[in-house]
């Protein structure tokens, strides 16, 4: 696996805290990190130039077999965040995604997280990313 730590190119795309994602303490939901963590990684992918549902249908899965986040401050509702996804590494048939969550308001750090992927076909069974794909993750993972 190719290892870029934070060389990789960052996405940054806002999300604002809606009240259904805070609990009785009026704060951010700590699951609610990992689905914001998909929606960093998912519009990445869509401002490099393809999105999830291209490469399902080149068929191809990328399901996540290991996360992690730590939470440093809590977010609130209505707090407008930043979060930011950089494609850390790169394997044969896996990839890593790291993130960063800040607030938009004062650019504190929230949280810092990773999610790791490995590339199934519709089967189910390991494979290699299409060249396409793979292209596009490499260039990512060099800029």
């Amino acid at each position: 696996m190719r290892e870029s730590g934070s060389a990789g190119r960052v996405g940054r795309f806002a999300v604002r805290v809606r009240y259904a994602d805070t609990d009785q303490m009026g704060t951010a939901y700590h699951g609610n990190y990992f689905t914001w963590f998909e929606v960093g990684r998912t519009e990445m992918l869509r401002a490099l130039g393809t999105s999830y549902r291209e490469v399902e249908q080149a068929g191809v899965r990328l399901p996540v077999v290991e996360a992690s986040c730590r939470y440093l401050r809590s977010a609130h509702y209505d707090d407008l965040l930043a979060i930011e996804t950089t494609l850390a590494a790169l394997g044969r048939a896996s990839l890593r995604f790291e993130y960063r969550v800040l607030s938009a308001a004062d650019g504190g750090l929230l949280a810092l997280g990773w999610t790791s992927h490995c590339f199934l076909d519709v089967a189910g069974r390991p494979i290699r990313p299409p060249a396409f794909f793979r292209e596009l993750l490499e260039r990512t993972v060099q800029a």
